[in-house]
């Protein structure tokens, strides 16, 4: 029987910056606005530290712009620069799989992450698929091997990219259905095929995102 032990999920600064990169691809902060490191330390329920960590990633990426002392201002974002997000997590998160299926680690924990998000949603129960599609992803960048392309994948991560009108429900059926389909070419060791699948997964994704943008 596979246990139930805690899943891993990133570190505090990276879930920030994943919980705001994907409030600002949303939308639901705004171009222009203001977003202070308190206020959002505040509704985030952590401390300032991994806010103003994340505010420091996010400036690099170009989505906000720091104001000393004072938080930030949320620059917005384009067509391209999801484009090339979600480009360059291809590129990475589809070499990541390819390493694993090659690479004869242990992938019971992989195993253990995709069973139970199967489970949970046949039993109908949504309501932790957010983290464990996040924990499937973070295994793989761990299993690579590779510290450095983990690190880059973990600065990246931006959460559910759910298309328009799509419910959680919908989207947690298509995502599972692929991550099988990853996992199996993995278990396999079908190299190529676990980098184009998961490729197409980061790229089916990007087009959830812009169809998003295009219908609001």
């Amino acid at each position: 029987m596979l246990s139930l032990k805690p899943i891993e999920l990133l570190p505090a600064r990276e879930r920030v910056a994943s919980a705001l990169r994907k409030a600002i691809m949303s939308k639901e902060i705004r171009k222009d606005q203001e977003i202070s490191i308190e206020s959002m330390a505040e509704l985030l329920g952590v401390s300032a530290t991994p806010v103003r960590e994340a505010y420091q990633i996010l400036a690099q990426e170009g989505l906000i712009k720091l104001r000393p002392n004072k938080g930030a201002i949320v620059i917005g974002l384009s067509e391209q620069w999801v484009k090339d997000h979600y480009g360059v997590r291809a590129a990475l998160e589809a070499e990541a799989a390819r390493l694993v299926a090659e690479n004869n680690s242990d992938i019971s924990e992989l195993e253990r992450i995709v069973v139970r998000s199967g489970n949970l949603i046949e039993n109908g129960d949504y309501s932790a698929y957010a983290d464990l599609n996040q924990a499937f992803h973070v295994a793989i960048w761990k299993l690579s091997g590779n510290q450095k392309l983990q690190s880059m994948c973990s600065s990246l991560w931006n959460g559910l990219s759910m298309g328009y009108r799509v419910t959680v429900e919908e989207y947690a059926r298509i995502s599972i259905t692929e991550h099988i389909e990853i996992f199996n070419r993995i278990e396999s060791k079908d190299r190529m095929g676990a980098y184009e699948l998961m490729r197409n997964h980061i790229i089916r994704s990007m087009g959830d995102m812009l169809t998003h943008m295009k219908e609001e």
